[in-house]
């Protein structure tokens, strides 16, 4: 057996010891989804950062900046900039809404305004969305067992869905928060020893230019729209703003998180960049398909250093994972299935979800970045919606219902015919139909109001 295995089963028995340890006997959707609302800022930072940077950044950016440059990392930190701009405009009172009225799922936030029609849709295209996306961590994983453990893609795909559905079953948010935090800390110090051993062998840097053939400004927007957007779209991180236990807590989870985040971003970008300085001096191969890059690179590693990479990106890819299947359970369970409230549904759907995911990936349709912007550009239809909880007084059932419906429709017809900017042009629609949506309301209520009289 390799060493690799070896470690991989001891990460797999204290994982699964953290999950038992930290849950609850008796536990109410609120509890096993949320952690009862009681989750420190340095757990809530924790799990919130993990859920966010997944095998997309050690396995996705990594080969995206050696094959593209630097337009790769401006990207990624767009995304981080977006997403501190939302959570300190919107995120505060998200999490208070989430407290005042109980919300449990995402898609609650839409009921009361927009209806549990609108709702139930949300959350039929956050499956469409998100199964494609938590397949891209499960491609990750399958790739690093195949290179490390000497399984092959298939048998590492269905041992990382296993280890995904078991964790999120015995403890729910809060053990997947509590083994988020620790996997995350793990993540960020071999990032930094993979740096320190990468600039060693590859001393020069080599970021290309911007814009160049790969980042041109129209492909440049069509990424990076849907990634700035991505803390108000995706439920997974948009969920995870209900769960601090107070304001001062909330308060610690964004700052941790911004630090953590930009941090993290240059030390992944700074492996790409010294790689590929590596291939123009003739020290490290040309690597044509760029999710591959970095089982280069672990190759080339000191043994001990290369597992401990290894496993940072299964831990990557299994917080996200956990993460979007606790979250799809929530939603399914509370928005789809209302009157069914006990747990067993969740948990039987935790199995179920985790399943379609792991016949999703061995498909490994697309690269990992383009899968994973693929699902937030559907996601983006939710937009509209969300600002006018906060911005309008009007909006109902039809509105709801319309604006994410032609939304979804518009981002997949336009991936399926490959249109430029199709991020922009999805966003367009989604707010098109949302206005649309409230004429039309308002329409009808004039006419009624006219038959009354």
């Amino acid at each position: 057996m390799s060493d690799f295995l070896v470690l991989l089963g001891i990460y797999v028995v204290l994982g699964t010891l953290i999950a038992v340890l930290v849950r609850r006997r008796r536990q109410s959707q609120e509890q096993y989804f949320l952690g009862g609302r009681m989750i420190g800022g340095l757990v809530s930072a924790g799990t919130y950062a993990a859920t966010t940077y997944s095998a997309f950044m050690m396995v996705g950016l990594v080969g995206l900046t050696y094959a593209t440059g630097i337009g790769a990392t401006l990207f990624e930190l767009c995304y981080l900039a977006g997403t501190l701009i939302l959570l300190a405009t919107y995120g505060r009172r998200i999490w208070e809404m989430g407290r005042s009225k109980g919300l449990v799922s995402p898609m609650e936030l839409f009921t009361q305004r927009y209806g549990r029609l609108t709702a139930g849709a949300g959350t039929v295209i956050a499956l469409v969305a998100l199964i494609p996306y938590t397949a891209s961590q499960v491609i990750g994983l399958g790739l690093i067992f195949q290179s490390h453990g000497a399984l092959s893609f298939t048998l590492g795909a269905a041992v990382a869905a296993v280890v995904i559905a078991v964790w999120a079953l015995i403890g729910g948010l809060r053990g997947v928060a509590v083994t988020d935090t620790l996997q995350g800390a793990f993540m960020f110090a071999v990032a930094v020893a993979a740096v320190v051993w990468t600039r060693g062998r590859f001393p020069g840097l080599e970021p290309q230019s911007f814009p160049n053939a790969f980042w041109t400004p129209v492909r440049f927007v069509d990424l990076t729209l849907p990634w700035i957007f991505f803390a108000l779209t995706n439920p997974q991180v948009l969920q995870r703003l209900f769960i601090p236990r107070d304001g001062k807590a909330f308060n610690r989870m964004v700052w941790m998180f911004a630090l953590f985040g930009l941090l993290y971003t240059l030390l992944v970008s700074f492996l790409g960049f010294s790689a590929r300085w590596g291939t123009a001096q003739g020290l490290f191969p040309a690597v044509a398909d760029r999710d591959r890059v970095i089982l280069e690179l672990l190759s080339r590693m000191r043994r001990g250093l290369s597992l401990a990479l290894a496993l940072s990106i299964v831990f990557a890819a299994v917080t996200t994972a956990n993460s979007i299947i606790l979250s799809l359970s929530s939603m399914v369970s509370r928005d789809l299935f209302p009157r069914q409230h006990g747990l067993w549904l969740g948990r039987g759907l935790i199995g179920l979800l985790t399943a379609l995911v792991f016949l999703f990936s061995l498909a490994r349709p697309a690269y990992i970045v383009e899968l994973s912007v693929a699902s937030s550009t559907i996601l983006l239809c939710y937009l509209p919606l969300l600002f006018g909880l906060f911005h309008g007084r009007r909006g109902g059932e039809l509105a709801g219902l319309l604006t994410l419906l032609t939304g979804a429709a518009a981002a997949i017809l336009l991936a399926v015919l490959r249109v430029p900017l199709r991020s922009v042009y999805t966003l367009g629609v989604s707010f098109l139909a949302y206005f649309v949506g409230l004429g039309a309301e308002r329409l009808s209520a004039g006419r009624l109001a006219r038959r009354r009289r």
